[in-house]
């Protein structure tokens, strides 16, 4: 797409510009620092000790702000890195290259009713031409709707805001880039979750404790200066310099014994506080881009309406949290002798620190509590949405479907499955209607069949979702979806690919016996055993499914079978066909009426080596 390319190009520039002044001011601030230090000593050096005290102070603002202008610019600088990733990952998308995208592994589930079938999740699949969020909640909300379909309403306000971001690819693309800055696939959000939870130590006492650091500090500054005049005024020779010290050792003993008490508290403030920073960072950023922002549609409004209360704004609030855990960083972690500050401990000791940093944590843990989990949950949503409107920017052409309150309901014009490249992909008009209507499709070796299956199940998942699907027009029940097309034998469990085929079908008449529109999707029923009980095995589903409360679609080889189901009304036929030309197999991937009138089999055979001979049957025997 034009704009993603123009978008490249301008990223492209201002990282180049942005680089060129990040040299320079980098050249300042290390001038600035020799000009300062050359200064200072100098000054000094000709006791000139008011000027030096005059100049020191200016020369520390000077370098903050050179210091600060180097870190404004390494963000923009990373941002604009971002942007251009994402326009780059948008024509990756479109080219259908997504092996860099994450495949969402941890999503993979042979035991779900369709996901495993339909390349929801794993390499090339949906989740990675989806997925543009950068929480882990994020993710994992994307997935649940993927594998769950939404009620009416959901879907209905789904698809409004949708349609809202699609055509704000600016807004889109600069929240998305907000969320990278903290991308970081090794948080845990359910132990940001637990950590929030996990009840106060302190707070119950917090008078107690706020008392006891205040005056326990206060005796410290008096100790240290009572030592430190005394020692002075005794000139260091005084036999008595340890009188000196000793109400100061008192008081710093007392300290000790109160922190010791604490310390397990701090510690696993410390331990967790860097991971859940970067949690927090996260959502911060991500919730002002929602704040600042001006929404319509019901669906983001609520949303945005859950980070703004009426005494307080989400972002200050985790803003607040995210100051006092990077303040904690600061405390050396003494489990791994790393980390720190090294200079903390010796305030700590004075002015009791640790106190007023675990009171800090739980007095915010105790106010937000209970909301947190309801900003992750909106900021997820938000991710979520923007990332189908991105998929639905990227593809103008595709509908938004209708949902019917019609049971058994499924028609769609132009269906093409989204994984296939758009010049490569075949489209084709489908539509299912009633409780017991069967469709089944015949076709010969690699004429689309099972293809155009995980075609109708991939848009059916989309719709439900409440995204766009890869069609002209669509109107759906809100169905249920059940696929059998992949049962794999396991070596490991002792289970063949028969018996896995039969546990598959055992689940699905379970659903359709507890369910309403239910609809299945079957590819080469009872494979994994002989031609016989296969046939006899698919005649009996047919006709025992036919009498139920459900619909689908049924793909086989088996033609004899389609045939015999036709006469007696249980199927609707439907075939895609071929035609060799030469030495070519031609196939049209068209979706035709019937039954399939060409057998490529044999000439596939014959271009791999196998002579086929003429009569196998042996009735010619003697």
């Amino acid at each position: 797409m034009k704009t993603y390319t123009e978008n490249i190009k301008k990223y492209d520039a201002e990282l180049r510009r942005t680089s060129k002044l990040l040299n320079r001011i980098s050249f300042i601030r290390l001038l600035l620092f020799v000009i300062s230090s050359v200064t200072i000593i100098t000054l000094l050096s000709f006791n000139m000790v008011n000027a030096a005290l005059f100049a020191l102070p200016l020369t520390i603002a000077a370098f903050g702000i050179a210091l600060k202008k180097h870190s404004d610019l390494s963000y923009q600088k990373k941002h604009a890195s971002f942007l251009k990733s994402i326009n780059e990952s948008e024509l990756n998308r479109l080219n259908n290259k997504l092996g860099a995208f994450d495949p969402g592994n941890q999503f993979v589930n042979h035991t779900h009713p369709y996901t495993s079938d339909l390349d929801i999740f794993g390499a090339h699949s949906v989740f990675q031409l989806l997925n543009r969020t950068t929480t882990e909640s994020g993710r994992m909300l994307l997935a649940e709707w993927l594998s769950n379909p939404a009620g009416n309403e959901a879907i209905a306000a789904r698809q409004e805001a949708i349609r809202e971001l699609s055509p704000k690819p600016g807004w889109r693309q600069d929240f998305q880039a907000s969320g990278m800055h903290y991308q970081n696939r090794k948080s845990d959000y359910h132990k940001l979750l637990d950590w929030v939870k996990a009840p106060a130590v302190l707070l119950k006492s917090r008078g107690r404790y706020l008392a006891t650091a205040i005056i326990l500090s206060a005796l410290s500054v008096l100790g240290f200066y009572f030592f430190m005049t005394n020692l002075v005024e005794a000139n260091l020779n005084s036999s008595n310099w340890f009188l000196y010290i000793l109400p100061f050792a008192m008081v710093l003993l007392v300290n000790y014994l109160v922190l010791r008490k604490i310390y397990p508290v701090v510690e696993k403030i410390v331990l967790t506080s860097q991971q859940n920073i970067d949690t927090l960072k996260g959502y911060q950023t991500l919730i002002r881009k929602i704040e600042s922002e001006s929404f319509k549609s019901e669906k983001l409004r609520a949303l945005q309406a859950s980070f703004i209360q009426s005494h307080y704004l989400a972002s200050r609030e985790i803003n607040r949290l995210s100051n006092i855990l990077e303040f904690s960083q600061h405390r050396p972690i003494k489990r791994m002798s790393v980390g720190g500050n090294y200079l903390y401990p010796l305030f700590n000791s004075l002015l009791l620190l640790d106190i007023y940093l675990v009171l800090a944590t739980e007095k915010w843990k105790a106010k937000n509590e209970t909301i947190l989990k309801q900003w992750a949950e909106a900021v997820s949503e938000f991710e979520v949405v923007s990332s189908f409107a991105g998929f639905s920017y990227s593809h103008p052409d595709y509908a938004f479907p209708e949902i019917t309150e019609k049971e058994h309901f499924l028609q769609f014009k132009a269906l093409g499955h989204p994984l296939l490249h758009a010049e490569k992909r075949v489209c084709n008009d489908f539509h299912s209607e009633g409780a017991g209507d069967v469709v089944m499709i015949t076709g010969s070796n690699m004429g689309g069949k099972s293809t155009f299956l995980r075609t109708v199940g991939v848009n059916l998942v989309l719709a439900l979702a409440g995204a766009p699907c890869c069609a002209k027009y669509g109107m759906v029940s809100n169905l249920q979806l059940f696929t059998s097309m992949r049962t794999q034998d396991n070596l490991k469990e002792g289970v063949s690919s028969f018996y896995a085929e039969l546990d598959r079908i055992e689940s699905m008449l379970k659903l359709i016996n507890s369910s309403n529109n239910v609809f299945f999707l079957l590819d080469e029923m009872f494979k994994g055993t002989n031609s016989e009980d296969r046939h006899k095995g698919g005649f009996s589903l047919i006709s025992q499914i036919s009498k139920l409360k459900t619909s689908g679609i049924v793909a086989t080889h088996d033609i004899e079978l389609a045939k015999l189901l036709g006469k007696k009304s249980l199927v609707t036929n439907y075939s895609f066909n071929s035609e060799i030309k030469g030495d070519a197999m031609l196939f049209s991937y068209k979706l035709d009426d019937g039954i399939c009138n060409d057998f490529n089999a044999s000439e596939l055979m014959k271009n791999s080596g196998i002579n086929i001979l003429p009569d196998v049957s042996g009735k010619g025997e003697k």
